[in-house]
């Protein structure tokens, strides 16, 4: 793991970089309300007209899960803005296939997807200046 952090230390920071200690607390409140939000929309009963928007917040949280292996683990930065791409769309999706099951389920993952907004910035700067 420390080679890890030495890496990412070594990195030209983008201009709007929060320091490390953010993120951890970030992540945890993002992750209750990313819980939360799918058990709200799985409390509201299972239908077919569910599926989708369930395949949507599957793959959107695989794709959440690989970016930090490709970025940190692999150290591809390019790879990991491919991954973040697409965990932005699925978590678009996701929030508006959502809204129509659980409105509340649906803008709790808006600062999610405010977040990864954010996320993608650094991706490409980092991308860019390293």
């Amino acid at each position: 793991m420390m080679k890890n952090i030495d890496w990412y230390n070594s990195l030209n920071k983008p201009f709007l970089a929060p320091p490390s200690s953010v993120f951890p607390p970030v992540w945890t409140v993002l992750y209750i309300m990313i819980a939360i939000s799918l058990i709200l929309f799985l409390k509201s009963g299972m239908n077919k007209s569910k599926i989708l928007p369930l395949v949507f917040f599957i793959l959107q949280l695989i794709f959440n899960f690989a970016w930090s292996f490709l970025f940190f683990n692999m150290q591809n930065i390019g790879l990991a803005l491919i991954d973040i791409i697409f965990m932005w769309i699925f978590t678009l999706l996701t929030v508006i296939s959502f809204f129509k099951h659980s409105k509340i389920a649906s803008i709790l993952l808006i600062p999610y997807l405010i977040w990864i907004s954010f996320a993608f910035y650094l991706n490409l700067a980092y991308f860019v200046l390293n």
